[in-house]
């Protein structure tokens, strides 16, 4: 194993961690701050870092990878909103493992879109998956979803437009990465600070906790762990690299067992394995089963 083989599963695992770490920490900023003011303030700063980070190269984006860009920013925009909502109303455990619900959506939404049809392991897993959710967001059989939960199974929907957009217009981004992200975020903080304007009061009287959580959400969260995803993807094979990413549910978890006080119950367990083995087979199950035929062959 060389460093590089090491470097990049360490930023994998990094970004898996910290991405699961900002679910307690927007859930507790939420008492002091607007939903679309968080999403503002964390776009606009991760925006404006990467801008600075991409330099001239941001000048050199060609036509249709700002298009897919503006596309994929609305998306991830609609995408943070109902699952900040979703969050608002629901505990940051069960908004992680229903966010990673987008994982097996990808593929049906593929489907429609460019015609591919799903192969098996993809229905097992949104089979796996189904069950999962109703473990994990129904009290009863005759509950219904709670309000956040549901909120957060829509927001899965918008992560996975924002994969099928980026395959289709920024699928070759041709080394601009970089630029490609701060005009998406860029979008996000300007959708987002519409909202803000519209419809929240401007925030006032912040205490220092909420600005360093803001500034670890846009800083840390989501412009360094764009750096250390794309270092991780860059010496790491796709199906290695989903499987460690997934993991972005389990420490979504954990830290809210630790630091929120979630309460773990064995039919929210059940529901978390169900979902979070439904991920592992969308992600690397086709990938899985191949290798397992060529070795026999």
């Amino acid at each position: 194993m060389n460093r590089k083989y090491i470097g990049g599963r360490l930023a994998l695992w990094g970004t898996a961690f910290l991405w699961g770490t900002s679910f307690v920490i927007v859930k507790n900023t939420l008492d002091s701050i607007g939903v679309l003011w968080i999403l503002a303030l964390r776009f606009l700063g991760a925006a404006l870092l990467l801008a600075l980070a991409a330099g001239k190269k941001l000048s050199t984006l060609d036509r249709r990878s700002f298009i897919g860009s503006v596309l994929m920013g609305l998306s991830l925009a609609a995408a943070y909103i109902f699952q900040t909502y979703g969050l608002a109303h629901t505990t940051p455990g069960k908004n992680a493992f229903l966010t990673a619900v987008y994982c097996v959506l990808v593929p049906f939404l593929a489907w429609l879109v460019y015609k591919r049809r799903p192969k098996a392991v993809h229905v097992l897993a949104a089979v796996l998956c189904l069950i999962g959710i109703g473990f994990v967001s129904l009290d009863s059989l005759d509950s219904g979803f709670n309000i956040g939960d549901l909120l957060t199974l829509i927001c899965g929907f918008f992560y996975a437009m924002q994969i099928i957009i980026m395959e289709h217009y920024v699928g070759n981004g041709q080394g601009n990465a970089v630029s490609i992200s701060a005009v998406q975020f860029g979008t996000s903080a300007l959708v987002c600070l519409a909202g803000a304007l519209l419809f929240e009061s401007f925030p006032v009287g912040l205490s220092l906790s909420a600005w360093l959580n803001i500034a670890y959400l846009s800083a840390v969260v989501t412009g360094l762990c764009f750096f250390l995803q794309a270092v991780g993807l860059e010496h790491t094979p796709s199906a290695t690299a989903s499987v460690i990413l997934v993991f972005e549910s389990v420490f979504g978890v954990l830290t809210s067992l630790l630091f929120y006080g979630e309460r773990m119950t064995v039919k929210l367990a059940v529901g978390f394995v169900l979902i979070f083995l439904s991920v592992l087979l969308s992600e690397a199950g086709e990938e899985w089963l191949n290798k397992r035929k060529t070795s026999h062959t």
